[in-house]
């Protein structure tokens, strides 16, 4: 969501926003958008593979819609010496391929040959290392040539340069801010790998930049689907009253993959999926659905209440966890025999948890959160059970069992939300049959490509930071699992295998049936067929 800063400190780091004519002015903004202020976006890892997927796809998105100044400028800083027109000719074909490939996130079609010229005209390559002083010394000249004085420095690289950016762009004076102008910088997960690394990144980078100028990404929270959570939450009156632990039952967050490593063996061995997806994106995700309302959408408001559902988590022991790694099964290979995979690997590829919230409305509520690679099928989603009704009433009719009244948020790959619930069979007897009522997001609103960064970058561009993590909440966060990474006793955790295409390890299911629940099916046919 975009909320527009309303702190004297935001205010008067947003100068007003300049429009110019000429052979490539940026398509008009929708009604009620503004476009974001001038500024100079450096991405470090230019020549990677999310500038590529991610960024330049997003940044095309946002000037079809006429968000971006006709005054932005894109820096390109990569290993390597490259001409500028070569950068810019790479980056068209892969939104060309892209765009034709159904299965990608940005499935646009056609590219818009007049935003896609407005995008390229504002690219710039700069070769250098990002260690070495030149580099941030080359760097500063071109900046200070630069109007407006807006910068954001976006870190598109492997989590062993966040520290050493950081700190050359502090020493070089680039992160100091002026009169009316803004300097951030934009981190990716992983940021750290346990609480004791979260804690001395935090650390060294507030030692160079101010909390208000660090943009710790989670490119979850930039789905519309995510955002929703709060319009269904906040806007209906028929949820909000029974969000609580009087009413539900338990909550399942689920983030399904059908791929592999895809070829990032070396990568997975030393994070696994439990670093990998739980501290960040399903606690993200949980922080959605578990905060209090916020008095505004004010970027504070909201993440002060995000901040206490991070501190109010029950810390993980062992017998809240469950690690998986997939064999060889119906969908492929095992993990084992991955290229870059250890052949007595240990790394999980699956891992479910059961974590409890320990304030008012949520005590005793269980949260079942779960991620894996080769799993049954792709799906992302949240689903939030009611408590059963009281069953005399039906205590003399052929009435076995009810159906639970269940919520269901799908943020991937389809759009919308479902409930479960109960009705009279048609006949003469009292015969109960579940339904099921449904909505997507296709029925009503026209389809549009984008890959999540959009929102994001629009929202740094900004200076609204709602859909950015603090420095306590990632602590906290890390905080929650660090016994499950550092047990003090029993060992390590054991890695149960699963067939590759299954539902996942045996055992997680009987995490679930200690409490008397089970996982909703990955595969479901209402929903496989869309």
């Amino acid at each position: 969501m975009s909320t527009t800063p309303n702190t004297p400190t935001s205010a008067s780091r947003e100068p007003s926003c300049k429009v110019s004519a000429g052979p490539h002015e940026a398509p008009s903004s929708p009604a009620g958008k503004r476009p974001a202020p001038p500024c100079t976006l450096v991405i470090f890892g230019a020549g990677g593979d999310l500038t590529k997927r991610l960024l330049m796809p997003a940044l095309y998105n946002l000037a079809v819609d006429g968000l971006l100044d006709d005054g932005m400028k894109i820096i390109g800083v990569n290993h390597g010496e490259r001409e500028t027109s070569v950068w810019r000719e790479d980056l068209h074909k892969s939104l060309q391929q892209f765009a034709a490939d159904k299965a990608s996130t940005f499935h646009a079609g056609k590219l818009d040959d007049k935003a896609w010229d407005w995008v390229a005209q504002r690219l710039e390559y700069m070769a250098g290392e990002f260690e070495t002083d030149d580099t941030f010394a080359k760097l500063k000249q071109k900046l200070d040539q630069s109007p407006g004085g807006n910068v954001i420095f976006y870190l598109a690289v492997t989590a062993r340069f966040f520290k050493p950016i950081v700190e050359h762009l502090g020493k070089a004076g680039l992160l100091k801010e002026g009169e009316g102008s803004f300097r951030r910088i934009v981190i990716e997960k992983p940021f750290g790998t346990d609480l004791a690394s979260a804690r001395d990144l935090n650390a060294h980078i507030l030692s160079y930049a101010d909390e208000s100028q660090v943009y710790r990404i989670d490119h979850f929270l930039g789905k519309d689907t995510v955002q929703s959570i709060l319009a269904v939450r906040f806007a209906n009156a028929l949820f909000e009253p029974i969000w609580r632990r009087e009413y539900i039952d338990s909550v399942q967050i689920t983030a399904a993959e059908t791929i592999g490593v895809e070829g990032r063996g070396k990568f997975y061995e030393q994070t696994g999926a439990f670093r990998d997806m739980l501290p960040n994106h399903l606690f993200q995700l949980l922080g959605m659905v578990a905060m209090e309302p916020p008095n505004s959408f004010d970027a504070e408001a909201v993440r002060d209440k995000k901040a206490e559902i991070s501190d109010a988590i029950q810390p993980l022991t062992a017998d809240d966890v469950v690690f998986g790694q997939y064999e060889k099964g119906p969908a492929g290979v095992g993990y084992r025999e991955e290229p870059d995979v250890a052949p007595d690997s240990t790394t999980e590829t699956y891992a479910a948890a059961r974590v409890y919230v320990e304030n008012w409305r949520w005590a005793g509520v269980p949260f079942y959160l779960r991620t894996g690679k080769r799993l049954a099928a792709r799906r992302t989603e949240i689903s939030v059970q009611l408590k059963p009704v009281p069953f005399r009433l039906f205590r003399d009719t052929p009435v076995d069992a009810l159906t639970p009244n269940v919520l269901t948020l799908r943020i991937d790959p389809a759009h919308g939300t479902s409930f479960d619930f109960n009705v009279k069979t048609p006949g003469p007897v009292m015969q109960i049959g579940a339904v099921q009522s449904s909505f997507d997001y296709a029925d009503f609103f026209a389809e549009r490509a984008n890959v999540g960064y959009e929102t994001l970058l629009y929202d740094c561009m900004l200076g609204d930071e709602t859909l950015f993590q603090r420095a306590d909440s990632i602590e906290t966060s890390w905080c929650a699992v660090d016994d499950v990474l550092h047990p003090k006793t029993g060992g390590a955790m054991p890695v149960h295998g699963y067939a590759a295409g299954s539902e996942g390890p045996a055992e997680a299911d009987a995490l679930l049936a200690r409490d008397g629940h089970a996982w909703r099916p990955l595969k479901q046919d209402a929903v496989e067929k869309k």
